[in-house]
């Protein structure tokens, strides 16, 4: 393998921010999911799930307790910091949320594939942690 380059910002660190531009676009945000992701989330029930989980996981958050009302949350994905390699590269960041019922913060890591021109995420893993976090 070759040597990793480190950076904090770049191609991937765009793309990662233009998807959560996307939010509450579901085919513009799973534009940057490769078909056969992995995701682990802090609050989904048992072990890996795949997209058509990632649908059903999103149709239970929208629907419990309430419906959400109001606009969707504000996300800012923070400090991130990117290992990459010729095809393939791990992102790590925090994104911190700003909703009409308050502020979360999730520690997250994806792990991407170069596909032709663009990066997709072939895993992605998000844990809550209970108040807002800094990657540092």
């Amino acid at each position: 393998m070759t040597t990793a380059i480190r950076e904090t910002d770049g191609e991937i660190v765009r793309a990662t921010r233009e998807m959560y531009a996307r939010l509450g676009d579901r085919a513009g945000f799973d534009a940057h999911l490769h078909p056969d992701v992995t995701i682990w989330e802090s609050d989904q029930p048992g072990g890996l799930i795949g997209l058509a989980d990632l649908d059903a996981l999103r149709d239970r958050r929208t629907s419990e307790p309430a419906p959400p009302s109001g606009p969707l949350p504000v996300v800012e994905v923070r400090d991130p910091v990117v290992d990459r390699w010729e095809e393939s590269a791990v992102v790590r960041y925090v994104l911190h949320a700003v909703a009409v019922d308050g502020e979360s913060s999730f520690r997250v890591t994806d792990v991407l594939q170069r596909n032709g021109q663009e990066w997709l995420i072939v895993h992605h893993h998000a844990e809550q942690v209970g108040v807002p976090a800094n990657a540092g």
